[in-house]
């Protein structure tokens, strides 16, 4: 393959995977001016987010295996046209709920183009170069978290909440033009007879998803624990359903005989979920408690991803060079000391130490992730790379997931129905000091199944 169709394919790659994050954490920045012009109320406004996360979850083990089948290059151009597409209608929207429903669909595209972006980076470049381009992709997607807030606060200010997603389809429609000129065709499959799918599994993993998610967004009603109970079911009969399969959605296989693949994803989503809340909940600390600024405490919650961006690409290269489970744990461990530190934030805090601490966290994640995904898309063989990155993704989506999860049942259990700014300050510490003892605690098993993973075989 020559040189520039190859900086093609990273540049591609990159940008989508900057735009999945930066559409999120801008969206978050531009919630207020949502809320006010369609007057939603508090629950309909989180599904602006939820709507999102919740058809990632839903769509990349699916499209992870379909991708395998039919070609992740052809995926990937879908799920990029579907992404402008729907950023399009997401900008246009004349409601609330028509916002929520375009949100839900723009996150099927980009659920597309995750599972896919990393196998495309496997097929294209030799295992020597794996952890280096995988790290050029996992350091975009921090750049987008990083970048986020900034541009979309300035857009949604200068122009309206509808511009942030009407730049997020003029990075698509670049996506795709690109993609279509340089990103090329599939191999073909000498037998064809094998593409084939079993989409009885999807019906119930799909809808178990669905009332496992919302069930815990009702949280402490019983309807909630109903709901959660119903989608764990459904889960489980999904697992037993896919391992009798010839044709499954997922090879469990890859989970009950791999340990290497199983415990990297294992770390990934403990991972996610003891780190994703962090800015939600320092956010409204340094705005409610420490009384700074939106623009203010953006600057400050921008140490964490840029350290992220940093030590990403490093770690990816490192990664190639010795076994990549060392430099997971030595990040695992470096972000569970982050979250005991700030499990001890009080309102004298000073700002300086939560910059330090966020500085600390973010070169911790930033040693972690690259080289995971490194681990993961190594321990599976060339059929099954659109399988392993739509899982790694989706355990992603999930931990992110769970880690707001978390902090609505706090929110739930202690306050109610109150509003933020009405509840005492050290009430709200106290919620933030449980939070981060949680995620400290699940954190530790990160550790373990960082550690104890296996060896990367190398070519």
């Amino acid at each position: 393959m020559q040189t520039h169709s190859k900086v093609s394919i990273v540049a591609i790659v990159a940008v989508t995977s900057f735009m999945g994050t930066f559409l999120i954490s801008a969206v978050n920045i531009s919630l207020p001016a949502i809320e006010s012009h369609f007057e939603m109320n508090a629950i309909a406004l989180s599904w602006v987010i939820t709507s999102f996360l919740l058809s990632n979850a839903m769509f990349l083990l699916p499209a992870g295996r379909w991708a395998d089948l039919t070609g992740v290059k052809r995926m990937f151009k879908l799920g990029v046209l579907l992404f402008a597409l729907f950023s399009i209608a997401s900008g246009l929207s004349s409601s609330g709920w028509w916002l929520i429903f375009f949100r839900f669909l723009q996150g099927s595209g980009a659920a597309l183009t995750s599972t896919t972006g990393p196998a495309i980076l496997v097929l294209a470049f030799p295992q020597s170069s794996r952890g280096k381009v995988l790290g050029i992709a996992v350091s975009a997607v921090y750049l987008g978290l990083a970048s986020g807030p900034f541009i979309g606060g300035m857009l949604t200010q200068l122009y309206g909440w509808r511009s942030v997603f009407y730049v997020a389809s003029l990075l698509g429609i670049f996506s795709a033009i690109v993609a279509l000129a340089f990103l090329g065709k599939d191999e073909t499959k000498a037998d064809s007879s094998t593409k084939k799918i079993d989409l009885k599994g999807t019906a119930l993993y799909m809808p178990g998803l669905v009332a496992l998610i919302y069930g815990a967004s009702q949280m402490p009603a019983l309807t909630g624990w109903l709901l959660m109970g119903f989608g764990i079911l459904a889960l489980i009969f999904f697992w037993k359903l896919e391992s009798r399969s010839p044709n499954p959605v997922i090879d469990t296989k890859l989970f009950t005989k791999n340990r290497l693949f199983a415990y990297s994803n294992l770390a990934s989503l403990i991972n996610y979920s003891a780190t994703f809340a962090i800015v939600f909940l320092l956010s409204i600390y340094l705005q409610k408690t420490k009384a700074l600024s939106p623009s203010e405490a953006g600057t400050i919650l921008v140490a964490q991803p840029i350290m992220m961006a940093l030590f990403s690409p490093l770690a990816g290269r490192l990664s190639d060079r010795i076994q990549p489970r060392f430099l997971t744990t030595i990040g695992m461990v470096i972000c569970t000391l982050g979250l005991i530190g700030f499990a001890f934030v009080n309102a004298s805090t000073p700002v300086w130490l939560i910059v330090v601490n966020l500085l600390w966290l973010g070169s911790g994640f930033g040693l972690f992730s690259s080289p995971n995904m490194n681990t993961i898309m190594s321990a599976v063989n060339r059929t099954q790379y659109g399988l392993a990155s739509g899982t790694a993704a989706t355990g992603r989506v999930i931990g992110q997931i769970v880690s707001m999860t978390v902090v609505a049942v706090l929110f739930s259990m202690t306050i109610g129905n109150q509003v933020l700014k009405n509840i005492d300050d050290q009430q709200f510490i106290d919620i933030i000091r449980a939070g981060f003892i949680i995620f400290s605690v699940m954190n530790l098993f990160g550790i373990y199944f960082s550690y104890y993973r296996g060896q990367v075989q190398r070519d």
